[in-house]
C-alpha cells in the first residue's frame, strides 16, 4: 500500500451530520488496484468456497419446505399445520424474516465489517434450522421459519459486499452470478433429500422431515469452519481508519499468488485518496442512494421486485401444483423439483461470463425479457390443459434458465452500482422492499391460487409473475451500467475519495 496520514483538509460538504464526519486522515492507496489486477488462485477459491457455499443452504432450506409441505399436513407428521399454511403462511415468514435481517445486518456489515457479521449471521441460521427441526406445534415452526430467514437476509449483505470486494473486476460479473446460482445447487440436494427423508419404508413420517433440517445444520457447520479462513476486506478496512492492516493483508495475498504462479505481479496502475471514517450515518446512505444515483435505484427495486415474486412464489409452490394438478404423489415430487433446479444452476454457469464480456445491460434485459416471455408461453400451455408433470417441468426448466441468470444479476448489479461506504445497506435495503413486495405477496397469493385447484387460478400467478420480469427486463434496458470489466471505484465514487 502506498500510503501517507496527513490531517486532513475539511472535505467537500456531503450533508454530513457530527456522527457522520470523517476522521482527521487521509490515505492514500492502491489497495482497489492491487486486488483487481491479481489472476485467478487457490486464494480466490477460499473466497468462493467460504463465502459462496452459504447459497447451497438457503437452496436446501427452501426446496426442502416447499418438498415436505404435503407431509406436514398429513396426520402422523407430529406437526398440526396444513400445507397451504406451510407454503404461504410460513414461506412469507421465512421471506419477512430474511428481509429483516438483511436490513439489521447490513447495516451493522457496513459498520463493523463483512467478515464479524458473515460469522454471526451463519450462526443465526444454524440455530434457528436446528430449533426448526424440534417443532411440536404450528407457531413454533413459524417462528423459527422467520428467524432461520433472519439469519439468512443478513448472509445477503455481509456476503455479496465481501465477495465483490475481494473478487477481481475482470471474474467480479461471472463469479457473483455463479455463487448465486449455486442456490441451486442446494435445490437439487433438498429435492433429492426429501424423496428420501419422505419414503415411510426408511424413516417415519414424524422423523424424516426432522433429520432434514438436521442436515442442514450439519452443512452449516462445515461451511463455519471453513468461513474462519476467509478474511476482513481490504476495501472496508481502509476506509474505516485501518489501512494498515489492509495493506498488510493485501501484500499476504500478493506474496502467496506469486509463488502459486511463479511469476511477478505487473504494478498497479491507480491509486486513490480517500478521507478515513469510523461509520457512516444512515441518513447519508439514503441521500446518497436515493438522491444521487436514482435510475440506479429504480433499477435495483425493478430487478428484485421481478425475480422476488417469481421465485418464492414457484420455488414454495411447484410442489403444490403437481400433487394439486397432475396427481404426482408428495414423495415425489422432488425428482422433479431437481430438473428445475439443475436448469437453474447451469444458467448462470454457462451465461456468467457474458455479463463480464457481452455487458451488464444486453445481458440483465434479456434474460429477463426472455425468461418473461417463455413463461408466458407456459402459462398458456397449462391453460390450454397441454402440459404434463414431465412437461411442465421442461416449460419450467427452460423458462428459469434464464431467469435465474438475470435473478443472480440483481445481486450483483446493488452491490456494484453504489458507493462503496453504502454497499451492504444498499443490497439489504433493495433485496427487503423488493422481496418483501414480490416474496411475501408471492407465496401467500400463489399458495391461494394454487389451492383452489382452478387452472385459471394458477394461470393468472404464472401471467403476473411474467408480466414483472418483462418490466423489469425493460427497466434494465434503459438504467443498467455497464460496470463490466471495471472496478468498483470506477463505477461509483466512494464517498470518503479526495
Amino acid at each position: 500500500m502506498t500510503a501517507s496520514s496527513t490531517p486532513a483538509p475539511p472535505p467537500p460538504d456531503r450533508g454530513h451530520t457530527p456522527s457522520e464526519a470523517p476522521s482527521e486522515a487521509t490515505v492514500t492507496t492502491a489497495v482497489p488496484a492491487r486486488l483487481d489486477r491479481l489472476p485467478w488462485s487457490r486464494w480466490h477459491w477460499m473466497i468462493v468456497i467460504g463465502l459462496g457455499t452459504v447459497w447451497i443452504l438457503d437452496g436446501l432450506e427452501v426446496t426442502t419446505v416447499g418438498n415436505i409441505a404435503s407431509r406436514l399436513s398429513e396426520e402422523g407428521s407430529g406437526l398440526a399445520i396444513s400445507s397451504a399454511q406451510v407454503t404461504g403462511t410460513a414461506a412469507a415468514l421465512y421471506v419477512a424474516g430474511a428481509c429483516a435481517g438483511a436490513l439489521f445486518f447490513g447495516r451493522l456489515t457496513d459498520k463493523f465489517g463483512r467478515k464479524k457479521l458473515f460469522m454471526v449471521t451463519l450462526a443465526v441460521y444454524l440455530a434457528a434450522t436446528a430449533l426448526t427441526a424440534l417443532s411440536f406445534d404450528a407457531w413454533w415452526f413459524f417462528l423459527f421459519r422467520f428467524l432461520t430467514g433472519f439469519g439468512i437476509g443478513g448472509e445477503y449483505a455481509a456476503i455479496n459486499s465481501a465477495i465483490d470486494e475481494l473478487i477481481p473486476s475482470k471474474y467480479r460479473g461471472r463469479v457473483d452470478l455463479i455463487i448465486n446460482g449455486s442456490y441451486w445447487l442446494g435445490a437439487i440436494g433438498g429435492s433429492l433429500l426429501s424423496v428420501v427423508m419422505l419414503n415411510t419404508s426408511i424413516f417415519p413420517k414424524d422423523l424424516g422431515w426432522r433429520l432434514t433440517f438436521a442436515l442442514g445444520v450439519v452443512l452449516g457447520l462445515v461451511i463455519l469452519l471453513v468461513r474462519r479462513h476467509v478474511p476482513e476486506s481490504p476495501r472496508w478496512q481502509f476506509i474505516h481508519g485501518r489501512g494498515e492492516e489492509a495493506d498488510a493483508l493485501v501484500t499476504s495475498v500478493e506474496r502467496e499468488i506469486e509463488e502459486e504462479k511463479g511469476e511477478p505481479l505487473p504494478r498497479p496502475d491507480r491509486e486513490i485518496t480517500i478521507h478515513q471514517r469510523k461509520s457512516i450515518g444512515f441518513g447519508l446512505i439514503a441521500r446518497t442512494v436515493f438522491r444521487d444515483y436514482p435510475k440506479r435505484a429504480v433499477l435495483g427495486l425493478s430487478l428484485f421486485v421481478g425475480q422476488a415474486f417469481l421465485y418464492n412464489a414457484i420455488t414454495f409452490g411447484f410442489g403444490a401444483i403437481l400433487t394439486k394438478f397432475f396427481d404426482v404423489p408428495s414423495g415425489s415430487t422432488g425428482y422433479y423439483f431437481a430438473v428445475i433446479a439443475a436448469g437453474n444452476f447451469l444458467g448462470p454457469l454457462f451465461l456468467g461470463k457474458l455479463f463480464d464480456t457481452v455487458g451488464r445491460r444486453v445481458m440483465i434485459s434479456s434474460t429477463y425479457i426472455l425468461s418473461g416471455v417463455l413463461l408466458f408461453g407456459t402459462a398458456w400451455l397449462f391453460d390450454r390443459g397441454s402440459l404434463s408433470a414431465t412437461t411442465l417441468t421442461a416449460c419450467w426448466c427452460v423458462v428459469l434458465f434464464f431467469a435465474s441468470a438475470g435473478a443472480s444479476s440483481a445481486y450483483l448489479t446493488v452491490s456494484e452500482i453504489f458507493p462503496m461506504e453504502t454497499r451492504a445497506m444498499a443490497i439489504a435495503f433493495f433485496y427487503a422492499i423488493g422481496t418483501a413486495a414480490g416474496g411475501i405477496s408471492g407465496p401467500l397469493i400463489f399458495a391461494k391460487l394454487t389451492e383452489t385447484g382452478v387452472v385459471g387460478d394458477t394461470v393468472l400467478a404464472f401471467q403476473i409473475g411474467a408480466g414483472l420480469m418483462c418490466a423489469a427486463g425493460l427497466v434494465a434496458a434503459l438504467f443498467a451500467v455497464n460496470a463490466e470489466q471495471r472496478s468498483l471505484e470506477d463505477v461509483a465514487r466512494p464517498l470518503s475519495e479526495a
